[in-house]
């Protein structure tokens, strides 16, 4: 049952009873965008590389965190193979995501297999996700799972959720809220489990939850109950990952790689296209004071059908910081219709600052790109060009 429409039904003897939606308690957002918002927040607090969700289902959840800039691999592992191939696309990396790459890469792999089974390629991640995921563990993978996940698995961090039974009530006709769940714990019962997870394998846990009861019922607690389970001393030692390699039990079913700039093809694309439009931008705001020197000396400049280009009126937002950084920077400068901007220039701009360290490192990634004067220090660009001279200002 998804809780984000509460179309309840209860499981008595395997029939299922349908339960008016007009009486079924509604929450907003649903409960299950709830549940994901709360793993995204906490990756945006602590932000972890290697992310890997169990029991990953239609991939949602992995789809919500493939956007977050500080995840370099994303794992989904499900025991169901066929919903994995067929949302596996769906992490695919689309045009936008190669028209303006990340900045550190990404991988996202979906493995076919059982939680309570060792993959040695699970080791040594920051955080692993299990929402609602252990009530579907027969009482045998229920004792397998905290061997595999916090004794083997060890991540730094470990969140896992699961209905609270003591809501159920709220919902007409409910006994369990999913005909393939084994149990629904209390709060008492998930938190005296958590909490002898937690001792024998040196974890702090704190809890939590989503999907606030409603008024007057405040004493049932939150709809979905969470635990926040984390590795006492931080991350697993290196001589701990060493011992325990080359277990390979999942099937790989889906992977992705995504551009980012620590891509040499992906960071020259962009720092090219940045300068080129610098330079651009930089050339047409000349024109005008140009015009200016032209009139001054008496020249009659070129009027076509008195149209006029359009002057940029829109640009970057800089702070005070950055414009007197700019603004102290090597002036661009023409020599006869030739325009040429320092490079020293362009590192003061925000945006290519950003993407390069110093003159050098620009200046060896540019090269074969775009035109540089002959000392290297700064591009250089027509001054006018075919548009400039249809459309005089």
């Amino acid at each position: 049952m998804e809780e984000n429409n509460l179309q309840c039904s209860s499981v008595v003897d395997g029939n299922f009873e349908e339960v008016p939606r007009e009486t079924a308690i509604q929450f907003k957002p649903p409960l299950y965008r709830q549940r994901y918002q709360f793993v995204k927040n906490l990756v945006d607090k602590h932000e972890p590389k290697k992310v890997a969700d169990l029991g990953c289902g239609d991939t949602s959840l992995l789809r919500l965190l493939k956007v977050n800039p500080c995840i370099e691999l994303l794992v989904g592992v499900d025991i169901n193979e066929d919903k994995l191939r067929w949302r596996g696309d769906s992490l695919a990396p689309f045009l936008g995501d190669f028209l303006k790459p990340r900045d550190l890469n990404l991988t996202i792999t979906l493995y076919h297999g059982s939680v309570v089974e060792r993959d040695s390629r699970l080791l040594g991640f920051d955080l692993i996700t299990c929402i609602e995921l252990i009530e579907h563990l027969d009482s045998g993978d229920l004792a397998r799972f905290p061997e595999v996940v916090f004794g083997y698995l060890s991540p730094s961090m470990i969140v896992i959720s699961t209905p609270n039974s003591e809501f159920n009530p709220l919902f007409p006709s409910v006994t369990l809220r999913d005909s393939d769940h084994k149990f629904e714990w209390t709060r008492m019962e998930f938190q005296t489990w958590a909490l002898y997870v937690a001792n024998r394998y040196d974890y702090s846990v704190e809890f939590t939850g989503v999907g606030e009861p409603p008024a007057g019922a405040e004493n049932v607690g939150y709809c979905t109950q969470i635990g926040i389970f984390r590795k006492n001393g931080g991350k697993a030692t290196e001589s701990c990952l060493s011992e325990q390699h080359d277990q390979h039990v999942y099937k790989a079913v889906f992977t992705t790689s995504y551009p980012s700039l620590q891509q040499e093809r992906f960071f020259k694309l962009v720092l090219v296209n940045e300068v080129s439009q610098q330079v651009e931008s930089l050339r047409v705001s000349h024109l005008p004071r140009r015009k200016e020197q032209a009139g001054e000396r008496g020249d009659k400049p070129k009027d076509i059908g008195g149209s006029k280009a359009p002057v940029p009126c829109f640009g970057p937002v800089f702070t005070e910081v950055e414009k007197a950084k700019i603004e102290n920077s090597p002036t661009p400068f023409c020599v006869g219709d030739k325009f040429f901007v320092p490079l020293q220039r362009l590192l003061a701009y925000p945006k290519l600052n950003r993407l390069c360290a110093n003159e050098e490192m620009m200046r060896s990634v540019i090269a074969d790109s775009i035109p540089l004067s002959s000392d290297g220090s700064a591009v250089v660009a027509d001054l006018r060009n075919y548009f400039d001279e249809q459309f005089e200002f």
